[in-house]
């Protein structure tokens, strides 16, 4: 049992996803709002939401680093003020460049909150308690989650579209005041590594211009030959750091983490859930507003039952890994949630409302099991002296597969409509089903890394 500091901990250090959560659900469903506003095509915001994305995964490298020279709670306060102040600026742009730069400015401070705020979980709570402390740090989330759709459909309806990034204000402030007044003040490293800056250089570089590529490619926005250099430069430049790592005593993100093999299954088998989870809430919003004719509040209605669904796999979640184990769970949750993307394409504007809400949360559900798991058997291994380095690259790894889930859905509706005769540009409701179906498909990868686990894995958590 732990104790009432164990619970609160893991739901304080959790409030910036609560934070990155709704600002991200709001803001996909008023993505036709803001396109309407700035007087461009839906499918172009997807940039303001990956360049957030890939601001994430560039900075996080900084995090374990600052966070050991200058004191996890200190960070984790100073990331939160970036991210709200970032908010505010959002909430003023007025053209879409201005928007993808305060995106970029805001995925700054959310690359230090969240890897930070699992650290100082990873640091406060025992390994006996770490699958329900697991569950606490993962309820606030889960609330944004729930509700940023309805708060967004009720904002666009009612009010301004603006009004989704000022709202980030005051619920900053507080996770400030929570952090400060219950959070253990932690010193900083006596003798803190170096930062290794030609290995940031090369891990950003090369992550910008792959997911660069992939978002550009076959848009028309460059020739198709400048995104096939920027891809093999970008994979260059990766590779560049591999080499660069294992050269140097304190590399920026070590990969040799990568040997602990439930981490690496974490890392690798969650890649494809990832991308889909990625995906379908950007999807989602857009078919139900561009394809269906639904208002942005009812569209908030119904996409926020994925988020009902995963906030009830809150409840069970600890008794089903002690009665199943881990490899059970993910096989059994990875199949399911690639059935339901695949029924998510048989969805028509005469698909009744109810059948859609309770698929819609079934999905919530299923998902959230896995990703439970992976975030509970990833670290089981990891030694408290490499949590930082093992944090970071998991949370990277994740934001990476998020944003090309988001460039892949646009992806895969801009061909749809071309291949429909349209334009890629005003979407139909048939442009979405080809999309939810490579979604169910790509889901099913997964399978591969859990089918090879041991059934005992993970048993010292359950």
């Amino acid at each position: 049992m732990l104790l009432r500091r164990d619970r609160l901990i893991p739901a304080i250090v959790a409030s910036p996803l609560f934070l990155q959560n709704l600002d991200s659900s709001v803001m996909v469903t008023a993505l036709p709002s803001i396109a309407t506003s700035l007087a461009v095509p839906p499918l172009h915001l997807n940039l303001a939401i990956t360049a957030y994305l890939l601001s994430l995964a560039v900075f996080l490298p900084l995090s374990g680093w600052l966070a050991d020279r200058l004191g996890a709670r200190r960070v984790f306060c100073m990331a939160i003020a970036l991210f709200s102040l970032a908010s505010t600026l959002c909430g003023l742009a007025s053209s879409l460049p201005e928007l993808v730069v305060f995106r970029i400015l805001q995925g700054m401070g959310g690359a230090m909150m969240v890897p930070v705020g699992r650290l100082i979980l990873l640091r406060a709570v025992p390994p006996e308690g770490m699958v329900a402390a697991m569950v606490w740090f993962t309820v606030p989330p889960v609330i944004g989650r729930m509700m940023g759709p309805l708060f967004g459909g009720a904002i666009v309806t009612y009010a301004n579209w603006r009004w989704i990034f000022l709202v980030n204000i005051p619920f900053g402030l507080l996770a400030i005041a929570l952090t400060l007044a219950f959070v253990r003040d932690d010193p900083p490293a006596v003798d803190p590594v170096p930062f290794d800056f030609g290995g940031f250089g090369l891990m950003a570089l090369g992550l910008s211009l792959m997911l660069g590529a992939l978002e550009t490619a076959g848009r028309a926005m460059v020739p198709v030959a400048v995104s096939w250099l920027a891809a093999l430069l970008g994979a260059v430049l990766l590779w560049l750091y591999t080499r660069h790592g294992r050269q140097r005593a304190h590399p920026l993100i070590d990969l040799a983490i990568l040997r602990h093999r439930t981490f690496r299954l974490s890392v690798f088998g969650g890649l494809p859930l990832r991308i889909a989870i990625g995906a379908a809430p950007f999807l989602l919003p857009l078919m139900l507003q561009l394809g269906f004719g639904l208002s942005p509040l009812a569209s908030g209605m119904l996409t926020m039952a994925t988020s009902v669904g995963a906030l009830g796999t809150r409840v069970v979640m600890a008794q089903a890994i002690r009665r199943f184990g881990f490899r059970s769970l993910l096989i059994g949750a990875a199949v399911l949630s690639s059935l339901f993307y695949l029924g998510y394409s048989l969805f028509t504007p005469a698909t009744p409302h109810l059948l859609l809400f309770v698929v819609l949360m079934l999905s919530g559900l299923v998902t959230s099991m896995c990703m439970i798991c992976l975030g509970t058997l990833g670290f089981s291994e990891i030694p408290a002296s490499r949590m930082s380095h093992a944090t970071a690259l998991s949370t990277m790894a994740q934001q990476v597969s998020l944003s090309f889930g988001v460039v892949l859905g646009a992806a895969l509706l801009g061909a749809a409509s071309f291949w429909h005769g349209g334009n890629g540009i005003d979407l139909q409701a048939g442009d979405f089903s080809p999309a939810f179906i490579v979604l169910g498909l790509v889901n099913v990868l997964s399978l591969w890394w859990f089918v090879r686990l041991d059934p005992q894995e993970g048993a010292q958590m359950r």
